[in-house]
């Protein structure tokens, strides 16, 4: 299966109010092993950048002044997403904005949905999860991925990250760090369950003479290879001798 794990940087938060794509950054995973490959851009969006978001992700209007506009790399960017699955952490931003960015070119191409399904991982963190912190930070440390070189946001890396997160996320395997759990949360997850008095009871079989014999032939053949003998037939004997 080809996944793409997909961020973006952008100019402000809403694209309805103008704001654009500034960095387009994808890594592949090819049934779930990550390729190599991967897709980056830097994005001229013709417009002045917010100071909110420069400091987040460090990009300025003079360091974008010589890069493309979106159209020009349109085709190239659908060309290597086209028909794999999109991984991307609160998927309704980064598709929102992309799928404005589409509309922008008057292409053929609508939006993403054309041409991939999506899965947003903050979701998938929400169900694993519920109740906690499950920004991209908060799962690195929950599943102890290495972001300690991330001091700013950027679409490439953060990308990179995100395939760290979601592999360890759908490893079958959860963090044994307990440290973000809230007492209340985890009180708030307990409840009460008490057993039907009226159940059917499970039948309990003991064990027939020659079961019980080659039970005693195990025991002693330990007993003599052990230098510390047999633990059991040690408690057997406690026993007996406490009943007479």
């Amino acid at each position: 299966m080809r996944q793409i794990v997909l961020d973006t940087e952008t100019t402000g938060l809403d694209p309805q109010q103008g704001h654009r794509v500034i960095e387009i950054g994808c890594v592949e995973i090819q049934n779930r092993r990550p390729t190599g490959n991967h897709f980056q851009v830097f994005l001229n969006p013709d417009r002045e950048i917010d100071e909110a978001a420069i400091e987040v992700h460090g990009l300025t209007t003079d360091f974008l002044s010589d890069k493309p506009r979106f159209k020009q790399i349109e085709q190239e960017f659908i060309d290597f997403i086209d028909g794999a699955e999109l991984i991307i952490h609160n998927a309704p931003f980064d598709v929102g904005f992309l799928d404005f960015e589409m509309d922008q070119t008057k292409s053929e191409n609508q939006n993403l949905a054309q041409f991939c399904n999506v899965l947003d991982t903050l979701v998938l963190a929400r169900e694993k999860h519920p109740g906690q912190r499950n920004s991209l930070d908060a799962l690195c440390k929950r599943y102890e991925v290495d972001n300690t070189h991330r001091t700013l946001h950027g679409a490439l890396l953060d990308a990179e990250i995100l395939a760290d997160v979601y592999l360890a996320m759908t490893s079958g395997q959860s963090s044994l760090s307990l440290k973000e759990e809230s007492a209340e949360g985890a009180i708030g997850n307990l409840k009460e369950r008490r057993l039907d008095p009226n159940r059917r009871r499970i039948p309990v079989l003991g064990a027939n003479a020659d079961e019980l014999l080659h039970h005693q032939e195990r025991l002693k053949e330990i007993e003599k290879q052990s230098s510390d003998g047999c633990l059991w037939l040690q408690l057997e004997a406690e026993t007996q001798g406490r009943a007479v």
